[in-house]
């Protein structure tokens, strides 16, 4: 699996075994599989609810398509500053979909449009022509990355975890073209 590396972040491929291991609700045994201590503040109920289960189910699927799963976001300094990553597989879900978090910290500080920006640029460099994101419409912050990406609303859909979500698509030509 390769590590995508910006400035100031590096977006490392997630550990299945740390992912059962939060799961499991063990959280000292998921640092050591990850080699790093996870802040307070993750994983969420939500995470153990949803975004993990699926995204561990996804690796045990397809382990040689984990390039195209969840990444820890790390500074150069081994700080866990959040997640990110796609949806899954682009065959198996159907598009190349991105999502990032920020953890609490670290938000504000430009960290989710430089993740955003490497997942998308490492897509379209693996062939994908287009790639999406869906965010819940009072997420100002996730609504302004997209944009200043230069995402363009092209529906929305009802999420069964996450309830109504705009969905935004950048084209690789267009990207092309963004700021």
């Amino acid at each position: 699996m390769q590590t995508l590396r910006t400035p100031r972040l590096k977006l490392i491929p997630f550990e299945p075994a740390a992912i059962s291991r939060l799961i499991e609700g063990d959280r000292a045994a998921a640092e050591a599989a990850l080699g790093a201590v996870l802040p307070q503040e993750f994983p969420t109920a939500g995470d153990l609810a949803g975004f993990l289960p699926i995204q561990l189910h996804r690796m045990q699927e397809s382990p040689n398509r984990r390039d195209w799963m969840a990444r820890l976001m790390t500074s150069h300094k081994q700080e866990i500053i959040g997640h990110c990553g796609f949806h899954g597989p682009p065959e198996v879900i159907g598009r190349a979909e991105i999502g990032y978090t920020v953890f609490t910290p670290y938000r504000g500080q430009g960290f989710a449009k430089e993740a955003a920006r490497a997942l998308v640029e490492w897509a379209f460099a693996q062939g994908e022509s287009e790639v999406y994101a869906s965010v819940a419409p009072d997420n100002q912050s996730s609504l302004a990355v997209v944009r200043s990406l230069g995402f363009t609303q092209v529906g929305t859909q009802d999420d069964e975890i996450d309830g109504l979500e705009l969905v935004f698509a950048l084209h690789a030509a267009r990207q092309a073209r963004a700021p």
